[in-house]
């Protein structure tokens, strides 16, 4: 149903270096790219992630209470992306752990401020 979801940034080039190294560790690469618009994907009919600077070239800002949920396939893997949010300058919301008997994630912010989380069923 989500084709991709939309974070602003201030600083594309600085979001894009963040969010290649991150969302790389999930397998997903740029797929597309414009001068003020970057979208990363796994394949062609998984939803994607992009950042934009906003088109009404007013500072960005982040959501309270938005948070863009990024599902992998292991706790080891919620551990990894966790970990390399905080390495690449990201900011703890909740560190990795189970939540729930069957929920385990990790919260964190990207550089721009946005929330984010990592999260396994199972």
């Amino acid at each position: 149903m989500i084709g991709y979801i939309t974070l602003g940034t201030n600083d594309l080039p600085r979001a894009a270096a963040f969010y290649d190294a991150l969302l790389g560790e999930l397998g997903a690469r740029r797929v597309m790219e414009f001068e003020r618009f970057i979208l990363w994907s796994a394949g062609m009919g998984t939803p994607g992630v992009a950042v934009s600077l906003p088109y009404d070239r007013k500072d960005a800002t982040i959501g309270n209470g938005s948070m863009v949920a990024l599902a992998v396939d292991s706790r080891a893997k919620v551990d990894a992306i966790y970990a390399k949010a905080l390495e690449l300058g990201g900011t703890d919301e909740g560190p990795a752990g189970e939540r729930a008997p069957t929920f385990y994630a990790g919260y964190f912010r990207d550089l721009d401020g946005n929330k984010l989380n990592v999260f396994h069923i199972g």
